[in-house]
């Protein structure tokens, strides 16, 4: 049985792309270290769901499930802005640009999760929590490399970057290549023009 890797994702507009791709730049000079693997900008993107490995034989009811939930949301306007890392930015490992959403992107989240596992993909057990990944940090980082991070994490402000209207979401396949990972869209689901 041939599976692929696929994760439910919102696209982002060039222009955010553009400013993504300046700030990890900026980041990394600062840093001066190699112990973070940065995101190119094209692979950028807000993850609604993660799947993990999907039958190509079930793409075409995922699809269908996924087209007829999306066009029952409104289309919404996201914000971005703000840096920050997970767990924390003195300890961190993944470098992250913040996501400022209406309530419908969490309609909208909530209502694909649950929809993903009607098809029996596993509910994730943590919180929706919107962000755009910059980077990981190595698990082989040496302290001080990761004192360095954090050190041009906290230097380094970013205030708001600007808005991002979302009027579709995509279904995403990922090949993890050596060079890194190849994101290419499978099918856009469309949100709603006007709810009636």
């Amino acid at each position: 049985m041939s599976v692929i890797r696929a994760f439910i994702a919102i696209e982002l507009i060039p222009e955010i792309l553009e400013q993504l791709d300046r700030i990890s730049k900026e980041i990394r000079q600062k840093s001066g270290t190699h112990a973070v693997r940065w995101v190119p900008a094209a692979n950028i993107h807000l993850t609604l769901k993660f799947l993990g490995d999907v039958s190509v034989n079930n793409l075409a009811l995922l699809t269908d499930a996924l087209s007829t939930e999306v066009k029952l949301h409104p289309r919404f306007t996201i914000s971005i802005g703000g840096l920050g890392a997970y767990p924390k930015v003195r300890t961190p490992r993944v470098v992250w640009v913040g996501v400022e959403g209406p309530e419908p992107l969490y309609t909208l989240q909530r209502s694909i999760e649950m929809q993903m596992e009607r098809l029996g993909y596993e509910r994730d057990p943590r919180d929706f929590s919107p962000h755009l990944t910059l980077g990981r940090v190595s698990r082989s980082a040496r302290p001080d490399e990761i004192h360095r991070v954090s050190e041009a994490l906290e230097d380094y402000k970013v205030g708001f970057i600007g808005l991002n209207p979302v009027n579709e979401v995509r279904l995403y396949q990922s090949d993890l290549r050596p060079q890194g990972a190849i994101y290419s869209p499978i099918v856009s689901a469309p949100l709603a023009e006007v709810i009636p």
